[in-house]
C-alpha cells in the first residue's frame, strides 16, 4: 500500500517562493488503480515526481508497504519495487530498443520477451528492437517504448503520468487492453495521472488535483459524475473536449 501524508511541494523562481503543491494526502491499496485528473498546471505531474524521487518534497512523507521512503533516492525507490514512465520519455542516444528493456527488466531478455513488450504497446517489435532509443524516434513512439520499459518488470507500484500522450488512437486501445489487464490481476498497484475519458473510467477511486490541491478524491462512482455529468456540462472550464478533460 502507499500512503502519502502531507505532502508539500515549493520552488523559489525570481527570489520568491511558489508553492506548486499544498498539504496532499492519500492512500493506494495493493492492486488498485487510482487515477489522478484536473486541470493543467494543477501538480499532478509535480506530484508525480515526488512520488518516484525526481524532486524532493518540502514536506511531508510518503510510505510504502509500512517503509517511510521519504528520503529514498530513485534508485532506492526502483529497488523497493517503484516503476515510473514519464509525460515526456528521455532518449538514450547509442543505446538500442533491445539493450533498454533488458535493462528495465534488470535481466538480458530473449528476442521473444522483447517483441512480445512492444507488441503489447502497440509497436512493430521487428522494426524496433535493434534501433537505438534516440532523436530518430518520435514522441509517440518514445512513449510507447518507454511504457514497455515499466511492464518489462513487475513492480509493487507503477506510477503512468499521461501515458495516453503522443500515441495513435489504435496503439491507445491496445493500451487500455494492457491496463485493464493488469488492474484484472491485481499483481501491481497502479496510478495514472491521465485527462482521458476512457482510463478514467477504468479507476477504482479517482482524485482531482486543482491549483496544487486535492479538489476531491474517492470512489470512482462518487467523482465520475463531476467529472462527466451535468456540473461539467455547466462548467466552461472543464468541459470535455475529444474524450479530454479541459484544462482551460
Amino acid at each position: 500500500m502507499l500512503r502519502v501524508e502531507h505532502l508539500s511541494y515549493d520552488v523559489i523562481e525570481e527570489g520568491k517562493q511558489s508553492e506548486i503543491l499544498s498539504d496532499v494526502s492519500f492512500t493506494v491499496n495493493d492492486g488498485e488503480m487510482l487515477v489522478i485528473t484536473g486541470p493543467n498546471g494543477g501538480g499532478k505531474s509535480t506530484l508525480a515526481k515526488l512520488l518516484m524521487g525526481i524532486n524532493q518534497a518540502t514536506a511531508g512523507t510518503i510510505w510504502l508497504d509500512g517503509q517511510d521512503i521519504t528520503g529514498y533516492t530513485i534508485d532506492e525507490r526502483a529497488k523497493a519495487g517503484m516503476g515510473f514512465a514519464f509525460q515526456q520519455p528521455p532518449r538514450f542516444k547509442g543505446m538500442t530498443v533491445r539493450k533498454l528493456l533488458s535493462l528495465a527488466a534488470g535481466e538480458e531478455l530473449d528476442e521473444k520477451t522483447c517483441c512480445s513488450l512492444l507488441s503489447s504497446v502497440g509497436l512493430c517489435a521487428m522494426e524496433y528492437i535493434d534501433r537505438e532509443a534516440d532523436a530518430t524516434l518520435s514522441g509517440g513512439e518514445m512513449k510507447r517504448i518507454e511504457i514497455a520499459t515499466v511492464l518489462a518488470k513487475h513492480h509493487k507500484l507503477c506510477v503512468f503520468d499521461e501515458p495516453e500522450a503522443g500515441i495513435d488512437l489504435w496503439s491507445f486501445s491496445m493500451l487500455i487492453k494492457r491496463f485493464e489487464q493488469i488492474h484484472r490481476e491485481k499483481k501491481e498497484t497502479l496510478i495514472l495521472i491521465s485527462h482521458q475519458e476512457r482510463i478514467i473510467q477504468m479507476a477504482d477511486r479517482i482524485m482531482v488535483i486543482s491549483g496544487g490541491k486535492v479538489e476531491s478524491v474517492g470512489d470512482a462512482r462518487e467523482i465520475m459524475p463531476t467529472l462527466f455529468g451535468e456540473e461539467l456540462d455547466s462548467c466552461e472550464c472543464r468541459r470535455q473536449k475529444g474524450g479530454e478533460l479541459c484544462g482551460e
